[in-house]
């Protein structure tokens, strides 16, 4: 399973570049109203809505699956998170720095970067605590971004053969608490050289065919294709080359899975950074046109084959994948017709399948049942619906 992974992985490399030009030559054709929907139907509401968020300062806004009626996500009903606040960014002074182990450091205006080649992706970001947390559901959105790629950039100031790293810095930053030192620090990731200068990371200024939003980023972000959200530094204001693993909250301390896995004969914690998303599904809504019912939802993370659903203990039956968008880093919409529900109360499942053959997992596989923290959490996702 490790060897079909990094075989995946590149084939996804490689391919990348094509994926990515296509997308661009395409622009702003590309028909964001495919959707399975149907005239004059309604939404029947879900029964198990999710509790209110705990933390509206960090994640002010989610996507409200029952209201999931395009493949792109509208800038307004993306989702929103910001940890140290959203910063007021002035774009006539703005200045992406470029710097560390390069040969010709770089101070670039917003200007001189839209002015590059501009390349277009689709792009499906998830929050990796997303469905981790019971409030915490609708942190996913799809969006067309627009940029340039990072690559061309990174080569113009010079990397240095000893850099290895490369770190990626917000305008946003807080105070910390380290053991017994208090620190300001700023909201940075950092990818290994290979990762940052792969074809379709983007520094990205436009979202769904206009500016960034500013509660997303404006007036720069980075956009890394396949991985989960936290990588995709928003406010991005310096890029640094460095020849040492970076270490910080968002890479050290914080969204670190922590599994518990048998070695040896005794039950040992391991801890892995949050990376590249996992395959995973979500029924988003269940919609109704006389007696007729649907199931509607969405797939993504990785190369989605197939999605079956499961109403109650019934058989899993495949989903209708809705062919009009194939964009690789872009979810999957699914529908499945579901004649003469009883009524009463109902529990609707999904599940992804990948090109692989890998599925993702139920709730109570060790995959799941070992992880000790909330991030990555990819387990089958449940709703519960009544029927009149």
């Amino acid at each position: 399973m490790a060897n079909a992974d990094m075989r995946r992985r590149e084939v996804l490399v490689h391919g990348a570049a094509a994926t990515a030009a296509g997308l661009a030559s395409l622009g702003s054709a590309l028909p964001a109203w495919a959707f399975p929907n149907r005239q004059g139907e309604e939404v029947v509401p879900w029964v198990d809505p999710p509790p209110p968020v705990a933390a509206p300062q960090v994640v002010p806004r989610q996507l409200d699956w029952e209201r999931l009626d395009s493949w792109i996500t509208p800038n307004d009903r993306f989702f929103v998170v910001a940890h140290y606040g959203i910063p007021e960014i002035d774009p006539a002074t703005f200045r992406l720095r470029v710097d560390g182990l390069v040969e010709r450091p770089l101070s670039l205006t917003l200007d001189q970067i839209r002015a590059r080649p501009r390349r277009e992706v689709a792009f499906t970001v998830e929050c990796s605590g997303n469905h981790g947390i019971p409030w915490l559901t609708g942190a996913i959105g799809n969006a067309r971004w627009a940029g340039t790629p990072l690559a061309p950039l990174l080569r113009e100031a010079g990397l240095r053969r000893d850099g290895i790293e490369v770190v990626f810095y917000g305008a946003d930053s807080g105070e910390e608490q380290i053991r017994d030192v208090k620190v300001r620090a700023p909201f940075a990731r950092s990818m290994s050289v290979a990762d940052a200068t792969a074809a379709n990371v983007l520094l990205c200024w436009e979202m769904n065919g206009a500016a960034l939003p500013r509660e997303n980023g404006f007036p720069l972000r980075l956009v890394a294709p396949g991985w989960y959200g936290v990588t995709n530094v928003k406010w991005l204001d310096r890029i640094e080359v460095r020849d040492t693993r970076f270490a910080g909250r968002f890479m050290a301390r914080d969204y670190v899975t922590v599994r518990e896995e048998e070695i040896g004969g005794r039950r040992l914690a391991v801890e892995t950074l949050v990376g590249r998303t996992l395959l995973k599904s979500a029924p988003a809504r269940v919609t109704r046109v006389g007696g007729r019912y649907r199931v509607v939802g969405a797939a993504w993370g990785r190369p989605v084959a197939r999605v079956d659903v499961r109403i109650d203990d019934g058989p899993w039956v495949p989903a209708t994948l809705d062919r009009a968008e194939e964009a690789e880093f872009g979810w999957k919409i699914w529908s499945l017709d579901w004649d003469n529900p009883a009524p009463g109360e109902h529990a609707v499942t999904s599940r992804a399948v990948d090109a692989a053959g890998r599925i993702q997992p139920t709730m109570d596989d060790p995959w799941i049942t070992s992880k000790r923290t909330y991030w990555e959490s990819n387990g089958q996702v449940t709703r519960r619906i009544r029927i009149a």
